[in-house]
């Protein structure tokens, strides 16, 4: 493993000493935000497969029920009621976080899912299939809201865990070493300059004590 250069002295090896402490305990809190997320992914995983298991559903339901009322009341009468709506569903994006993860929610600024009466064309001059067919395509568009939340939610979960688990893996087999490394070095060398400055003190002290006698 590669050794940064340092200087061995003790206060270098205090301050390396220092920062290992403080590397450790920002990787101990990084696994901890790396496992919680791990385990939001999971639960909003299921929910994800609910959803758009849902939205199939409800795509399959509104493709029948738009058949149905082409078949018996034709495609005239189905493209006047289409054309009589107005108005496009109205939202807002807004967000909120988890664990640091700024994720999307959106917000229906009214009813996607209305009854009859608050359409825009009369209960008269329809028919209950056209009225069926109608509700069943606003609860298509309500589970496709829910669902583009739920996907965006799970992409950026994975991005922010991916990006985690590499800052984590960078100080666990990269940084941390390195530097614990660095201070068995500055130890190793501390120590050699007390032998050194024991083996001169002597000799120090034998030629004194030579010269005495």
């Amino acid at each position: 493993m590669a050794i940064v250069k340092v200087q061995p002295t003790r206060m270098e090896l205090i301050k390396l000493k220092r920062r290992i402490k403080m590397a450790k305990r920002g990787h101990d809190l990084l696994k901890k935000k790396r496992d919680g997320l791990i385990m939001e992914f999971r639960e909003l995983l299921e929910e994800a497969k609910k959803v758009i298991g849902g939205m199939a559903e409800k795509y399959e339901k509104a493709q029948q029920k738009l058949a149905l009322a082409i078949a018996v009341d034709g495609i005239v009468a189905v493209k006047s009621i289409a054309l009589s709506r107005q108005c496009e569903p109205q939202f807002v994006m807004m967000k909120k976080n988890i664990m640091g993860v700024v994720v999307p929610v959106i917000k229906r600024e009214e009813k996607i899912i209305k009854c009859a009466i608050e359409r825009e064309y009369g209960i008269i001059g329809t028919t209950a299939r056209i009225d069926e067919a109608v509700q069943a395509y606003e609860e298509l568009v309500d589970a496709i809201l829910e669902v583009a939340e739920v996907e965006t939610t799970v992409r950026r979960l994975i991005e922010e865990i991916e990006k985690t688990k590499r800052r984590v893996n960078a100080l666990e087999y990269r940084v941390i070493p390195t530097m614990e490394e660095a201070a068995k070095f500055i130890s190793f060398k501390l120590e050699e300059q007390d032998r050194e400055s024991i083996i001169r003190l002597k000799k120090l002290k034998s030629k004194k004590a030579k010269a005495k006698s």
